[in-house]
């Protein structure tokens, strides 16, 4: 079964994430979301592997967040997407997928409830 992992180097549970698939004989496909950001349509099926709301893949701390006014009341799954999209660094890290599951590795062990 493949695995995929929304990566960024940069980030420290990013890095302990993908170490802690290595660790275990899986090598995922790395999608280093900055680089190659995801389109709406690909974090919503993030959204409906996560099983959770749109507003589980912000990242709220980042400037852009408020800029984009995604903290205010009435903002759908459907624009939080499109945020993203256009600016990935909102994009909470890491994410693993395998199949039709996912997991924000927040804390990295987070990623074991899905592996094969």
């Amino acid at each position: 079964m493949q695995v995929t992992i929304y990566h960024n180097p940069r980030c420290s549970k990013s890095r302990a994430t993908l170490q802690l698939l290595s660790d275990r004989g899986i090598e995922p496909r790395v999608v280093e979301y900055l680089k190659t950001p995801p389109t709406a349509e690909d974090l919503a099926g993030l959204v409906r592997a996560l099983g959770t709301d749109a507003s589980s893949l912000l990242r709220t701390g980042e400037a852009e967040y408020a800029e984009a006014g995604l903290g205010e009341a009435g903002v759908d799954d459907a624009a939080i997407l499109r945020a993203i999209a256009k600016h990935p660094k909102l994009l909470q890290r890491p994410i693993v997928l395998v199949g039709d599951q996912a997991r924000i590795g927040r804390p990295p062990e987070r990623v074991l409830e899905i592996l094969p």
